[in-house]
């Protein structure tokens, strides 16, 4: 079955919660801020102009992906997972590809990445679509943080 990738939907907090915690309990603790914004995705990601993703096989969100609105014309990519059962068929792909065009509708004009470097291959991912490291690090909400990237739209 196709993978397609869709916006989010009224009923779709469960999927983004879940996909998520699958991945963040898999490889490090869930901290606070995942509480937080896995609790709550409209206060955290919707309600100021943000976006959430699904990919989905059939009517199944298999993947997601968010793009939080930090500042004027920048957005970060946060809270990607693709379940396990459809890693290696392009949803990873799917959804970066989608996330930079969405932020371009969007009017971005920068996306921003936290992620961590066990994570290869979504580090892999980030840097095939073009994104590249911080000049000078910021401080995180993550503990586990240790990379940071952008891409300039």
């Amino acid at each position: 079955m196709a993978i397609v990738v869709r916006p989010f939907r009224a009923g779709d907090e469960a999927a983004f919660r879940d996909i998520n915690l699958e991945w963040i309990e898999r490889f490090f603790a869930v901290e606070a801020k995942d509480r937080e914004v896995l609790g709550d995705p409209d206060k955290y990601v919707l309600r100021d102009g943000g976006a959430i993703l699904f990919a989905c096989e059939g009517d199944e969100p298999v993947g997601v992906v968010s793009l939080v609105v930090i500042g004027e014309g920048e957005v970060e990519l946060a809270k990607m997972g693709v379940r396990p059962s459809a890693q290696g068929k392009g949803a990873g792909r799917m959804l970066i590809a989608a996330a930079i065009a969405t932020a371009r509708e969007m009017k971005m004009r920068r996306i921003y990445i936290e992620t961590n470097s066990v994570l290869g291959p979504a580090l892999k991912l980030y840097r095939d679509a073009g994104f590249q490291p911080l000049k000078h690090a910021v401080p995180s909400p993550y503990a586990r943080a240790d990379v940071q990237l952008e891409l300039f739209l």
